[in-house]
């Protein structure tokens, strides 16, 4: 550290004229450590000015830089942090505070105690120092080696600043007398003893002199002490005045103590009054609940509105005082305890009496709504009574009761269920249970009757005869004074597939009764599926949204406010789940809320998902197509639901089950398939159209008139991809193995159906498969046709394919007639050979062999027809051709004519 004073001394401060006085090794408090030094210094030249400077080493060199330095009289506090321990930090306060940390606590001090000196000296106790100790700021520091930098004269102790104080400046008049005097006496340079024994004779003359004027002065100064004295006699009066003066007042005084004593005990009183006063006025304005309130709560009615609206009141009146937010000590007050007991004894009463009145109302309801239900079903069990025509009017109303007169009373309490759930959750959980416990037993009584008659409406017909009617009525009874519908599901499932297995064959009696043909007749029943279908779903629909909004705002499951309790799931004594409360003053979160809402629904509308999978399974039995109307409904109605909420129960529910009809979809598209590949033609008859081509028309027309504007338009895409794939792949299959269709007439006549539906239907995704079946038609109908016409002038043909031969061979055209097997008199000789009669009775067999060919039903008669019309035309043309180019000139033509052969075609087909 003296090296460090020493190269500060002589680097920074020697050439500023200051004097380093001590020196701290510091660093900043709470930040990585960048040592510098902090040093206290003054100046040589008057007037003295203390600074305190930092000093940092340089970081590009070796050597100190001057970098901050502060006004000691900008000082305000030095904090030493302990006066006890020994602590390195301090903290100084100029115009902000800067917190250091000494190397070592000895350097502390020492600066501190140099900072407090200089603070004596120059500031006269301007600083305050704080947490120091008092023996650091009495005790001075000693003389060290280290106080007085290398080559300076002066030391930093505190006899050198006592020489200081001793050493007086001289004046100007003061040098001019010593002038004067050293000017008298030449020799005072040169002879300093002589000098100064001048100077001392000089002074004693003085003294002498100054001797004999004070005694000439001892009467003044004799009168000057007389003075002296009588002042001092006149200064005791005084004090004896004063003595008595303050005798006087001590009385006053301390009856002024007593007064002003006495009015701070009545200030403080007062105070003390005002206090209480606001407390207690504090405690009745909010612990107090009229009795008004306590009557309604004790004996109010709780089934008219007026007595539940003052029951509403009155139970918000005692939350808010059992909520009170009590000060310090109130909670230990003997009447505030009371009044809590009391409050606490009226809400367990009150919720006591509420819950107990709630499930008297659940218990009511249920009762009327089971009398309703059975006055609903009585007469279909009545004796003697017209059953068809009972069940057809009832059948008419295939709706679901009502519960909204249910809801609209029970809404009454909702703000009290609200209440009941912030002060009792555990009777809150209570009505809940019981509320499910009571509504899924008539929500299952109610929709099972309501499928029931839905399944009754699409087994039957009310024109069918009354045998029939009787019949599916057996399948019905009545169970119970509940009147609930409990038919057999499987045996009307049983009926249902006969029905549907034996269509057909009973058609004849339909077509009797309805004057409609089979296909009209399965429009009208798919026609009549779909409108019971879309109502069973358009019934369920509100009625599910219709509970869930009474549930949410009859609970109050749909609050954004906190709940005591945590929720935890819990087994429910029927299988199902409910949210349990456990941790009070736990808030439950929103999501928690939804859930419990999607657990209530889930119980209370527990066989709603069974019965549509058990009506989409009846519907995919009656008529497999069925499945086309329930996928479009059942998408639209998920959608419709996810729009208003995508975790709804109906949302949920709905898209469970539109996995079953999507699984049913797919399903009827494979069955298809396999019913494509299954299919056996007849060796005796011809094949004509398919069966499968003609369903795939029949489907596709369907689906499209069902799909129009669908949401799942894409999944019929896909299905459409597969049955044509299905189709293709099948007719040449059977093409194939036919034996007495000709393969061409098979493939021709059934892509030519095939294009005409898709032509007709105007399948977007199809129009590849359009195109390919065009193809496929117009190769096959030209295959066929070359193949049947074959070579109608047989020996003809054969002498020019000779011809061709030789004109191969190199024989030029004009020269082939000069050839002996092929001269004009033998082309004469096989012209001669096809009179116009014979060609005509080889057309009109042709004619007779395609018409046993082709169907009736694609009606491709005269299409082929026409084309081997042409066919033989251009056959024609060709040998006409020939004759002209090898045989010019000879006058050779064929026995008939282009027009010969156009009219022979026209009347063939004509006569037949």
């Amino acid at each position: 550290m003296t090296a460090i004073k020493h190269a500060l001394q002589r680097d920074i401060f020697t050439p500023n004229d200051e004097r380093l006085l001590s020196i701290v090794n510091v660093c900043k408090a709470g930040k990585k450590k960048k040592n510098c030094f902090l040093c206290a210094t003054v100046t040589t030249e008057r007037p003295v000015q203390v600074k305190v400077v930092k000093v940092k080493k340089s970081d590009k060199g070796d050597f100190y830089k001057r970098q901050i330095a502060w006004a000691l009289r900008d000082l305000a506090v030095v904090d030493a942090k302990d006066a006890i321990k020994e602590n390195p930090e301090f903290d100084l306060h100029f115009e902000k505070i800067y917190k250091w940390v000494a190397s070592s606590t000895a350097e502390k001090n020492a600066f501190i105690s140099c900072i407090w000196k200089l603070n004596q000296r120059y500031l006269r106790k301007k600083i305050d120092f704080v947490n120091v100790s008092s023996q650091l700021l009495e005790e001075l520091p000693k003389v060290t080696e280290e106080s007085v930098p290398s080559g300076e004269n002066q030391s930093v102790t505190g006899g050198d600043e006592e020489a200081g104080d001793e050493y007086q400046e001289l004046n100007a008049r003061e040098e001019q007398d010593i002038e004067i005097m050293m000017e008298g006496c030449e020799y005072a340079i040169s002879n300093a003893e002589a000098f100064a024994e001048r100077l001392s004779r000089e002074l004693q003359v003085l003294d002498g002199a100054n001797i004999q004027s004070i005694m000439a002065s001892e009467k003044q100064v004799n009168i000057l002490m007389k003075l002296l004295d009588e002042a001092l006699k006149e200064v005791d009066q005084i004090e004896f005045k004063l003595s008595s003066y303050e005798e006087m007042l001590q009385s006053v005084k301390e009856q002024m103590d007593q007064i002003s004593e006495s009015n701070h005990l009545i200030h403080l009183s007062n105070t003390n009054n005002v206090k209480l006063l606001s407390e207690i006025e504090f405690l009745v304005n909010h612990m107090d609940l009229a009795k008004g309130h306590i009557k309604a709560l004790q004996d109010g009615d709780l089934a008219s509105s007026r007595g539940i609206e003052a029951c509403t009141n009155a139970a918000d009146a005692l939350l808010q005082c059992m909520n009170v937010a009590l000060r310090p000590g109130h909670d230990m007050l003997l009447a505030v305890k009371q009044q809590q007991q009391r409050f606490g004894d009226l809400r367990e009463h009150f919720a006591r009496r509420l819950a107990s009145h709630l499930n008297n109302v659940f218990v009511q309801q249920f009762t009327q709504a089971l009398l309703q239900l059975y006055n609903r079903s009585y007469f279909l069990s009545v004796p003697g009574h017209d059953q068809s025509s009972t069940l057809a009017q009832h059948s008419v109303e295939l709706t679901l009761p009502n519960h909204h007169p249910f809801h609209r009373d029970l809404l009454r309490y909702a703000k009290l269920m609200e209440w009941l759930k912030s002060t009792d959750y555990g009777k809150y959980e209570g009505l809940t249970k019981n509320y499910m416990d009571y509504l899924s037993r008539l929500y299952e009584r109610e929709i099972k009757d309501f499928f029931e008659v839905a399944k009754i409406k699409m087994t039957g017909t009310t024109k069918e005869s009354k045998k029939f009617g009787q019949r599916r009525l057996s399948l019905v009874g009545l169970h119970g004074s509940s009147g609930k519908l409990t038919g057999s599901t499987s045996s009307l499932n049983k009926l249902s597939v006969q029905s549907s297995g034996n269509r057909r064959s009973q058609s004849s009696s339909l077509l009797d009764m309805g004057n409609m043909s089979a296909s009209d007749l399965d429009v009208a029943d798919r026609t009549k599926f779909d409108k019971i279908f879309e109502q069973v779903l358009s019934e369920l629909e509100p009625l599910c949204l219709a509970e869930q909004d009474f549930i949410s705002k009859f609970f109050k499951l749909q609050q954004h406010q906190s709940m005591p309790g945590s929720v935890t799931e819990a087994d429910d004594p029927d299988g199902g789940t409910l949210s349990r409360q456990h941790n009070p003053g736990t808030p439950l979160p929103v999501s928690s809320e939804k859930d419990m809402i999607r657990q209530m629904m889930t119980k209370i509308f527990r066989c709603i998902e069974p019965e549509l999978n058990n009506l989409i399974a009846l519907g995919d039995k009656i008529d497999s197509f069925n499945s086309l109307y329930m996928l479009v409904k059942m998408s639209h109605h998920v959608w419709t639901a996810q729009n208003v909420d995508p975790a709804s129960f109906l949302s949920t529910t709905l898209g469970n089950v539109l996995v079953t009809v999507k699984r049913n979809f797919d399903k009827c598209i494979s069955n298809q398939i396999r019913q494509m590949e299954e299919v056996k033609i007849s060796k005796k008859s011809k094949v004509g159209i398919l069966p499968f081509v003609a369903e795939f028309e029949e489907f596709a027309g369907l689906a499209e008139s069902i799909f129009k504007n669908a949401e799942r338009r894409g999944d019929l895409d896909k299905a459409y991809t597969k049955l044509i794939r299905g189709v293709f792949v099948n007719v040449e299959k059977v093409a194939n193995e036919s034996q007495k269709t000709p393969r061409d007439v098979v493939m021709m006549e059934n892509f030519h159906h095939i294009f005409a539906t898709l032509s007709r239907l105007k399948i977007s995704c199809l129009e590849a498969e359009k195109k390919e079946a065009k193809q496929k038609y117009t190769d096959h109908l030209q295959s066929y046709v070359i193949y049947s016409l074959g070579q109608p002038l047989e020996k003809l043909n054969h002498f020019f394919e000779g011809v061709e031969a030789r004109v191969a061979q190199g024989i030029r055209e004009e020269e082939v007639s000069y050839q002996l097997a092929f001269n004009k008199q033998e082309l004469r000789k096989v012209i001669k050979e096809y009179p116009g009669k014979e060609v005509k009775k080889g057309l009109d067999n042709l004619y007779k062999k395609v018409d046993k060919h082709l169907c009736e039903e694609e009606n491709l008669l005269q299409v082929v027809w026409h084309s081997m019309q042409d066919e033989f035309i251009r056959q024609y043309k060709h040998f006409e051709g020939l004759i002209a180019r090898c045989y010019p000139g000879s006058g050779v033509t064929m026995e008939f004519t282009i027009q010969d052969i156009l009219d022979y075609c026209s009347s063939i087909a004509q006569s037949h």
